[in-house]
């Protein structure tokens, strides 16, 4: 089998949590007494996937100390920054110390419980730039909404606040092309959301893989503390 890679975005700053969680980056935030990147981890782990690069910059050496280089026998890699660079600069960077093609991408500070086997295969069989992960939500208006036509292929996003009730939301998953960023520039500051997904979709093809498992993002106190009572039966 293909090693199967992965990156995680574990850099932010948590600003929306700071005053709950102020001594560990978001990632690290503690739910049912683990950190919240245990539980992300430990999806990966059982679908085979055999290499995670931790993309880190705030706190990193919290990550680090905990983690070290392996975990449950997946190989654990670090791309460091050293200054901010964004989403998109922290991908890009990140992407270096993977020797796939095809790499899965996750936010670091949201649990989609979704089937990666499934997600590989969608992607492999349509061969986009990129595949998102959608997910069905009540009200989008937190969000932000993502529109998509009867061809799985992604058509246009709207920005948070512009639209109300059921919809489609980014799922922060991705399977993503390293031809993607082509044109962007190592160590170059930008914004995957702005400068890939919203400025590229009418360019590249990128499609929608929609799954309506176990979702939460813990950016916001609100859900942090949903997650302390909802993750004793995802341990």
């Amino acid at each position: 089998m293909q090693p199967r890679e992965a990156i995680i975005l574990a850099g932010g700053f948590g600003t929306r949590l700071s005053h709950i969680v102020s001594d560990v980056p978001k990632p690290m935030a503690p739910v049912c007494g683990r950190p919240f990147l245990c539980y992300i981890l430990d999806r990966l782990v059982c679908q085979q996937f055999t290499h995670i690069v931790l993309s880190t910059g705030h706190m990193h050496e919290k990550i680090e100390d905990y983690f070290g280089n392996e975990y449950n026998g997946i190989k654990i890699s670090y791309a460091r920054e050293t200054t901010p660079l964004g989403t998109g600069g922290g991908m890009l960077f990140a992407l270096q110390k993977c020797t796939t093609d095809n790499i899965v991408v996750l936010n670091g500070d949201t649990l989609f419980d979704i089937d990666f086997n499934s997600l590989i295969e969608f992607h492999q069989k349509h061969n986009p730039d990129l595949t998102m992960v959608l997910r069905n939500v009540e009200n989008v208006s937190r969000y932000g909404e993502v529109c998509v036509d009867d061809q799985h292929r992604v058509i246009s996003f709207r920005e948070k606040d512009a639209s109300q009730g059921a919809g489609l939301i980014n799922g922060g998953i991705y399977v993503v092309k390293k031809s993607l960023f082509d044109g962007f520039q190592q160590g170059q500051r930008f914004s995957f959301e702005t400068d890939i997904l919203q400025s590229q979709y009418q360019q590249r093809t990128f499609r929608a893989y929609v799954a309506n498992n176990y979702f939460i993002d813990i950016g916001i106190p609100e859900d942090y503390h949903r997650a302390q009572n909802e993750f004793e039966s995802l341990k």
